[in-house]
């Protein structure tokens, strides 16, 4: 009783913590895109003045922008992002519906394949601490995590679509063979940091009090790694894959264009080079809002994992 009491309180106090960061996201996002040269309506061909005037009108940019901001505000609060100014006869949320499924498929996929993989690879070189193995497996962790994706990307092209022939070297069909190369792409830096990650916490675990009593006591090997050691040695994990899992389901700007991936990231950029303050406005806020759940999520699961957490907070 006292332990589902405690995880309750813990919920709602952050729960509650929510609310004034995303207030602060809205307002950062939307002065900043205000206060930034240009408008959404500068090109190469000069509107005459009463035709730009009626559509400054017509998406509310004629107001003063206090009220523009309460005005958005009141949209946001009931899940409208308004319509899209470059993109006519769409509205944001119809372009954020299109594009979400598509960022979703590929970056849930390569979160899956990181966190395995990583934590396969930080567990073996854990139990083979300070072995030629070890040194292999960190060295090439290292080397993932100091190749950008954007180098990458065209090496794995080059390799596996151009010379081998094996998979599409872009494009998108929905098909397995077409998310391949970009999960691959997205997942070998996070898959370098899980297993770094986890080799350090597990190095650490094995060498507890408890673990020591779990040995002495003669258990097996395996059962001591998975039901004592493992548990507290994913807790620095957890914690990484919260921001992890909300960019790469918010997709990669970078890997989206250099694969030609119709994700959210694609909307993002073309918004951001049109001026296009609706649209950049609802992916950002999107983005935020994914980023604040899942390290919601990520508190709740490192709560329900180290119950002190929760305990201490209440004191």
């Amino acid at each position: 009783m006292m332990q589902d009491t405690g995880m309750a309180r813990h919920t709602l106090r952050r729960f509650l913590g929510l609310i004034p960061t995303l207030l602060m996201l809205i307002t950062v996002a939307f002065f900043l895109m205000r206060v930034a040269p240009g408008g959404p309506f500068d090109s190469e061909m000069v509107l005459p003045p009463e035709i730009e005037a009626n559509l400054n009108a017509k998406y509310h940019l004629d107001e003063p922008l206090l009220r523009q901001y309460f005005r958005y505000l009141g949209q946001v609060a009931v899940l409208d992002f308004g319509p899209s100014i470059q993109y006519k006869d769409w509205t944001v949320n119809e372009l954020i519906a299109q594009g979400l499924p598509v960022s979703m498929r590929v970056g849930l996929t390569a979160i899956v394949v990181a966190f395995v993989l990583g934590t396969l690879l930080g567990i073996t070189a854990a139990l083979k601490q300070n072995t030629g193995m070890d040194y292999s497996l960190m060295g090439a962790a290292m080397l993932g995590m100091s190749i950008p994706n954007f180098v990458i990307a065209p090496v794995l092209i080059l390799l596996l679509a151009v010379y081998a022939g094996w998979l599409p070297a872009g494009g998108w069909d929905s098909g397995i063979a077409s998310m391949v190369l970009p999960v691959i792409t997205l997942s070998l830096p996070v898959t370098a940091y899980v297993a770094r990650l986890t080799r350090g916490s597990m190095i650490e675990v094995l060498h507890s009090n408890f673990i020591r009593t779990a040995r002495a006591k003669g258990l097996p090997e395996m059962v001591v790694i998975t039901r004592h050691a493992l548990r507290p040695a994913l807790l620095p994990v957890i914690s990484f894959m919260g921001p992890a899992t909300a960019g790469m389901i918010s997709g990669s700007v970078v890997i989206e264009r250099i694969f030609s991936i119709p994700g959210l990231g694609s909307y993002f950029v073309q918004g951001a080079l049109n001026r296009d303050y609706t649209l950049v406005m609802g992916v950002v806020i999107f983005y935020g809002v994914l980023i604040i759940l899942l390290n919601f999520m990520v508190d709740l699961i490192y709560a329900w994992l180290d119950p002190k957490i929760r305990y201490d907070e209440n004191h």
